[in-house]
């Protein structure tokens, strides 16, 4: 299967070179808004037919060169169709950052500490700071970023890894997203990690608390101000995730198989929560935190699959009833009307998701050569006693057992940036 990575390289141009990328990226960008303004009125979107009517009016008017002026009208018109394609309402797009697509080959190529470039002058080399990630792969179509006065590639790497057959997992490992816990999973051990959302759902009151506030002064820097926390609150969004996916693939072995929720349709279902909810109900990007997970898993010879969510915090994992008194939602707690058995609730939709991951397995002709075989939830419980039962492992691999409490332990996590 292949998995494609987006690489950051930071290039070193001299002095010349800085003048002559800024005047390129910005001929680059005032193109493709000149493109974006006539495709807005004419509603075409054939690429063909734009670059029949406009290719030798851009390379006229902004100086750009031929394969400068057949990505222009190829940037425009994907965006064009992506917009149609999401049925949202016909507007114009606009290209407010200066940036610059470049073809591997035709406008750019990387070879020993030489970046290639194609500009407004012709090609032009200059030196590139290695990324730490690695550049072995198929290049795509790279973008060239002027950010605060410095140049940055991002090129998309596609990589071969071998996919994971099903006859060589011999672990499962379920997971629950949510908000309260981001993340808490089951293993076969019998552990439980939970991530703590307490600090990003702080966090994300704190933004949009400040959006409000900006909002009603409704000024010019007040707007240049929203654009700015809205981009800083994305990327620390983006790293959280990274953080989860990179901590929850790295700790366990090649062989690993990944159970979800299937959260298909998951944002029409959360809108219908009361309207002070509704704003962290809706907008935590449960997607992308998965796609995060299914390729870094990848990359270490584990799987992920997605199982259908109902009822998975409403069965018990010891006697398998399922009554939806069992939960309390306001006390985030299990307890089973049938055998007693009491747990965090995010803990037993993750317990039930790790059942259904080993019964994936022996569906599928696989032996079981987990610990002990299918892993019976029933040793590890008392089901009669009212103390929370098995245990919680936080980021740094300290385990701690869930006793004593009738209320859901609340665990911490140190977040390291991640990749």
């Amino acid at each position: 299967m292949q998995v494609t990575l987006t690489s950051k390289v930071q290039i070193m141009p001299d002095e010349e070179s800085k003048d002559l990328l800024v005047r390129t990226v910005h001929a680059y960008t005032s193109a493709c808004n000149f493109v974006s303004a006539h495709v807005f009125a004419s509603q075409e979107t054939r690429k063909q037919r734009i670059h029949d009517e406009l290719y030798r009016e851009i390379r006229t008017r902004f100086g750009l060169r031929s394969q400068m002026a057949e990505s222009v009208i190829r940037t425009v018109t994907a965006k064009y169709k992506a917009l149609s394609s999401s049925n949202e309402p016909w507007k114009i797009i606009r290209f407010s950052k200066p940036q610059y697509d470049l073809v591997w080959n035709r406008d750019y190529s990387l070879k020993g500490e030489v970046f290639s470039v194609n500009t407004l002058s012709g090609r032009r080399r200059m030196h590139f700071a290695k990324p730490a990630s690695s550049l072995d792969g198929k290049f795509g179509t790279a973008k060239l970023v002027h950010r605060h006065g410095k140049f940055y590639l991002h090129i998309p790497v596609t990589h071969e890894v071998p996919e994971v057959s099903d006859d060589r997992l011999t672990d499962v490992v379920g997971i629950d997203r949510g908000i309260r816990f981001l993340a808490a999973a089951y293993d076969s051990s019998g552990k439980t990690t939970f991530f703590s959302g307490a600090e990003v759902k702080a966090k994300r009151a704190h933004y949009k608390a400040l959006r409000k506030e900006l909002q009603r002064v409704g000024t010019p820097s007040s707007r240049r101000r929203l654009k700015a926390i809205g981009q800083r609150e994305n990327r620390w969004i983006n790293d959280v995730d990274h953080c989860i996916s990179k901590a929850l693939a790295g700790s366990y072995p090649g062989g690993t198989l990944f159970v979800l929720e299937d959260l298909t349709g998951i944002r029409k279902a959360t809108e219908r929560v009361k309207t002070s909810d509704r704003y962290v109900s809706v907008s935590w990007p449960y997607y992308d935190l998965e796609q995060k997970l299914i390729y870094k898993a990848a990359m270490r010879g584990q799987k992920v699959i997605n199982v259908d969510p109902a009822y998975t915090s409403q069965t018990c994992p010891v006697c398998g009833r399922r009554d939806k008194t069992s939960r309390d939602k306001r006390l985030h707690l299990f307890r089973c009307t049938g055998c007693g058995y009491r747990s965090n609730d995010d803990r037993i939709a993750a317990m039930n998701l790790y059942s259904m991951g080993s019964e994936y397995l022996v569906q599928s002709g696989k032996s079981m050569s987990l610990a002990g075989g299918v892993r019976s939830m029933a040793p590890d419980v008392t089901p009669a006693a009212p103390e929370l039962s098995g245990s919680v492992t936080n980021a740094g691999g300290v385990s701690r057992p869930l006793q004593g409490s009738h209320k859901p332990l609340l665990l911490g996590f140190s977040l390291s940036r991640g990749s």
